[in-house]
């Protein structure tokens, strides 16, 4: 009888200290540099990003103010469900997406920004802060703390639930964008999510923070 090979056991391999900064650090200046690029073509992408953006146009406060407000109830979740170290990061990242969201404005300045490029660049870069800092066990507040919560405890996918979540915040904006710009952000909100999805799968990546 021919041997059975079996594969062996999957060890998980814990992050340093040093990756879930470097980590937290990249992941947050992609997402500030990506809803730069977004607000400069009035764009929307979704989760409770996309809701701050979405208030920002119609009451002209800064971006980064309406975020860390808005996330600041989904934080009891984190810590009954995910846990204190998880919900430390996230709050770190959303503070440092918060302060680099306003600094972006100044380092950055754009003469002229095609609105297919910008959707497809700023959602590249929003999709892969967010793996990053989904990677090392942070979240971005709101809707991602409910998403890595239902993938971790329920298996379902994060990617699959946020495009959800985001197409609902979208046809909130039916009012307040133009046609273009709306049908570009829903692309937008499905390259976001198509990156997590398809990167982000449970079990295919193992390292623990």
């Amino acid at each position: 009888m021919a041997a059975t090979l079996q594969a062996p056991p999957a060890t998980v391999e814990r992050h340093q200290l040093y990756e879930d900064a470097l980590a937290m650090l990249m992941g947050t200046l992609f997402i500030a540099l990506g809803m730069l690029i977004y607000s400069k073509t009035m764009l929307l992408t979704g989760s409770t990003a996309g809701l701050s953006l979405l208030l920002s146009y119609v009451t002209k406060v800064q971006f980064g103010l309406i975020f860390f407000v808005i996330n600041l109830p989904f934080y009891w979740l984190a810590w009954k469900r995910l846990g204190w170290k998880f919900t430390a990061r996230t709050f770190i990242a959303v503070g440092l997406v918060t302060i680099f969201s306003r600094l972006t404005e100044q380092w950055v300045e754009f003469a002229h920004l095609d609105p297919v490029y910008a959707t497809v660049v700023g959602s590249g870069l929003c999709g892969t802060g967010l793996l990053m800092l989904f990677r090392h066990r942070t979240g971005l507040g709101g809707v991602n703390i409910l998403a890595i919560y239902l993938q971790e405890r329920h298996g379902i996918r994060a990617g699959y639930f946020q495009l959800g979540v985001d197409l609902a915040i979208l046809a909130g904006a039916f009012f307040v964008l133009a046609p273009d710009r709306l049908l570009l952000s829903v692309v937008g909100a499905a390259i976001v999510n198509l990156t997590l999805a398809i990167n982000h799968k449970p079990g295919r990546y193992l390292g623990m923070s």
